[in-house]
């Protein structure tokens, strides 16, 4: 049994704290609105009331919060991790972040004594939730082994990508990839839908042959219902669409589908679509192409 807090527990850190708790982890677990900590307690977890509070005898402590700021705050603000935790403890950082951000906060955790791993994840909510997570880790090899216990209970797909920072990037490519994906299926549905096909049909045939993918597979039934009950906002992947458009420029990478992409993801947050799952985008295809959604919608 290891001691860990866990530091965030919204659609993806509570399904993940609780997992570590069923694994028989001691686990002390903190969100800024105290009700989210609630399935961990059901779970045998213990709801802390500060990050201080969490961190105090953990061995293990996780983070998952939603951008570079949040995740400077909990580690460096006052009253955060580096000021409160044991030194030696293992920081897992499972927050999608800007790769600069993750490397220099690696050097002020090294210098205070403390492991930093920056340990992304895809999969979304259903990935969380069936512990079937693919995570990407940066950071030292030695500190990954140490935190195989914990990525082992979340994760399916765990890989060492490299150093501190390589998780992040690895992220990013894979948030265009999926940003890409998504706006494409809309666009086939939209497309399919207008010549009157059956379009359940149409995306069956398709899912079996070369256009087949996992986005394919999760996001289908979110198109055909008009169903975007978030299990990762667009606000989010409009977030992480910046992080791969800046880190681009700075490689000197030439990224016009990201650019364009990152566009139409903006476009769907100014419309009002951002607390909606990404698979949303198909209502930006829609308002562009001048039609209505069956459930009178754009």
């Amino acid at each position: 049994m290891t001691n860990i807090a866990f530091i965030g527990l919204g659609i993806m850190g509570s399904p993940m704290a609780v997992h570590l708790a069923n694994a028989g982890h001691s686990v002390a677990g903190y969100n800024r609105t105290p009700d989210k900590a609630q399935p961990l307690v059901e779970a045998g977890g213990r709801a802390a009331d500060s990050i201080a509070d969490a961190v105090q005898g953990a061995d293990v402590v996780c983070v998952m919060v939603p951008d570079s700021p949040d995740v400077e705050t909990v580690l460096a603000g006052q009253g955060g991790v580096f000021g409160s935790a044991a030194p030696g403890a293992l920081v897992i950082d499972f927050s999608s972040i800007r790769p600069d951000v993750t490397a220099a906060l690696a050097e002020q955790a090294a210098a205070k004594g403390f492991r930093l791993l920056d340990a992304p994840v895809s999969g979304g909510e259903a990935g969380a939730r069936n512990a079937a997570l693919s995570i990407m880790v940066g950071g030292s090899a030695d500190d990954f082994e140490a935190a195989r216990e914990v990525f082992d209970v979340v994760g399916k797909t765990v890989v060492h990508v490299g150093p501190s920072g390589a998780g992040q990037t690895v992220k990013a490519a894979n948030q265009l990839i999926v940003a890409a994906n998504i706006q494409a299926l809309a666009e086939a549905v939209v497309f399919l839908e207008a010549y009157g096909v059956d379009t359940k049909a149409a995306l069956e045939v398709l899912g079996g042959g070369l256009a087949g993918s996992a986005v394919l597979n999760q996001k289908k039934e979110n198109m055909l219902t008009r169903s975007f009950q978030p299990g990762f906002r667009i606000e989010l992947h409009h977030k992480d669409l910046g992080i791969v458009t800046a880190a681009a420029r700075e490689a000197g990478v030439v990224a016009p589908l990201g650019a364009l992409v990152a566009q139409l993801m903006a476009s769907a947050r100014a419309n009002g679509d951002g607390g909606l799952d990404h698979s949303g985008l198909l209502r930006g295809v829609e308002r562009l192409s001048g039609r209505t959604s069956e459930n009178g919608e754009n």
